[in-house]
């Protein structure tokens, strides 16, 4: 299934003047795992549904709409697996790519309105980038199966959720050997 959305469609509808677009599709859950980067924090688990309306503006393109799905995480405690649902909503402003860089180009600093600006080219948009982006900025900052995760043992490895150890959990620094031999000797 492609995931790119041809920009030279709108306008073909009707008296050829129409600058709006609806769109409302559903991508398989498997349509992702062959674009995935190895790297990711994410496996999509279920049906993407994208909604969203592309409004021509000149050269660019407003896209709003709404993306949802399931995610699948790793806890940052305990490292089992945890679903979470996302329904995201994103309005972007697609100008065209612009042309490779001359080398002694000079920077520019970054506008406010640049965050909420892509790119298409040879006049498509990537569907597949879209939907990837808002799966990242859905993310949560530290993912956890549950506020109340108790992790893993550090010292046996064993997931505290589901079982007990019978591992000391207190820990000791090296550096203050010393001092606590100066506290056991007061004692006696």
């Amino acid at each position: 299934m492609t995931m790119l959305f041809d920009l030279r469609q709108l306008g073909r509808k009707g008296s050829g003047t129409l600058r709006d677009e609806h769109v409302d599709r559903t991508f398989r859950a498997a349509d992702f795992a062959a674009s995935a980067v190895e790297d990711e924090a994410y496996k999509v688990v279920a049906p993407v549904h994208l909604v969203m309306d592309v409004h021509k503006d000149g050269e660019a393109y407003r896209a709003s709409g709404r993306v949802s799905t399931t995610l699948e995480l790793e806890c940052g405690r305990c490292l089992e697996p945890f679903t979470v649902p996302v329904d995201s909503a994103f309005e972007l402003r697609y100008v065209p790519e612009p042309v490779a860089h001359v080398d002694g180009e000079a920077e520019r600093e970054v506008a406010e309105d640049d965050l909420a600006t892509s790119y298409y080219k040879e006049d498509a948009i990537d569907l597949g980038e879209l939907m990837h982006e808002q799966f990242v900025l859905a993310l949560p900052m530290k993912p956890l199966c549950s506020e109340a995760c108790k992790g893993l043992c550090a010292q046996c490895g064993t997931n505290l959720n589901l079982a007990t150890c019978d591992c000391r959990a207190t820990w000791t620094d090296s550096r203050l050997a010393a001092l606590e031999g100066l506290l056991n000797t007061k004692k006696e």
